[in-house]
């Protein structure tokens, strides 16, 4: 069956179409984003303003009747941590109902954790061993560990790099003043989940997904996105901890020339850099491994498991 999965973030609204079974890997047949940001369109009492929701219900409409061009019987859709933490998220979910007949789902930032993390884990297997995943969305931070599918700790940090580059970084370039209080705002709100992780001992993988550490991987040296799947990309501490003063000294414009930035991510590349770094730090993590299945691929994975057998 063709399944469509509409994941309305912080950052975009994306639409991924798959070809997929139970007991098979989903394969991408269609995929469409746009660029929203909507976790920058938040006003000073926390609503996405009508602005906002009038670009969000046009941007689903485009992308439900992409998914019916190409043939998805069934369109799963929800809404993650800008939407979740919207002032008026009734008014939103009710305006995308009535306008385009889709019933976002709001996931919690756990459930967010969880399915991202099944999908690492179906990915790397069960050879991998205890997993940590490390996942940096527009407007938060998921961090999950187990040894089974569903991991035994969980949990998502209001530290979304778009969150951050909104409130806490608004020069081009920032001013390094705002950049060292961010720094310790970012350590600070980690350093109080540590111990939560910490009682399951050391992880034997280390995995982080999303477009964040996939650009910072990029400009650390790791493979184009060219070149497939199933190239090995990592990211090392010592190499973040390089790259992070070289992009605070940047404007915007200068990190979208470098390679594997994209010109709507580079102005928070940045506050990304400054959580992974503090991430892999506090957690004690030298080198990590980018996953390429993330929230979107979890979603269909559970999907699938709870389909009869045929």
């Amino acid at each position: 069956m063709r399944l469509g999965v509409l994941d309305v973030g912080s950052n975009t609204v994306h639409l991924l179409a798959v070809d997929a079974h139970r007991g098979a890997r989903p394969l991408p047949a269609y995929s469409y984003k746009a660029a929203l940001r909507l976790a920058e369109l938040l006003d000073e009492d926390g609503a996405i303003g009508e602005e906002g929701v009038e670009r969000l219900v046009n941007t689903i409409g485009v992308a439900l009747q992409a998914a019916e061009d190409k043939g998805c019987e069934d369109v799963m859709a929800f809404a993650t941590s800008a939407v979740r933490e919207a002032t008026n998220a009734d008014h939103v979910l009710a305006r995308v109902r009535e306008e385009t007949g889709a019933d976002l789902q709001v996931l919690s930032g756990e459930d967010e954790a969880r399915l991202t993390f099944l999908a690492a884990r179906r990915w790397f297997g069960w050879s991998a061993g205890k997993l940590l995943l490390l996942d940096i969305g527009g407007g938060s931070l998921e961090i999950a560990y187990g040894i089974d599918e569903d991991p035994d700790a969980a949990v998502s940090l209001p530290l979304g790099a778009g969150r951050l580059t909104a409130a806490h970084l608004p020069g081009d370039p920032p001013d390094v003043q705002d950049v060292r209080a961010l720094r310790r705002h970012v350590r600070a709100r980690i350093g109080r989940s540590v111990g939560e992780f910490a009682r399951f001992g050391p992880p034997d993988h280390v995995v982080g997904t999303s477009k964040t550490f996939r650009q910072l991987a990029r400009i650390a040296g790791a493979a184009r996105s060219a070149e497939g799947l199933y190239v090995q990309r990592e990211l090392s501490r010592t190499s973040l901890e390089e790259w992070v003063p070289k992009l605070a000294s940047m404007t915007a414009e200068q990190r979208a020339e470098l390679p594997g930035v994209s010109a709507d991510r580079a102005t928070q590349l940045l506050a990304g850099a400054l959580v992974a770094e503090a991430a892999m730090d506090l957690f004690d993590v030298s080198t990590l491994e980018i996953g390429p299945w993330a929230l979107r691929e979890g979603v269909i994975l559970r999907r699938l498991d709870r389909l009869p057998p045929s």
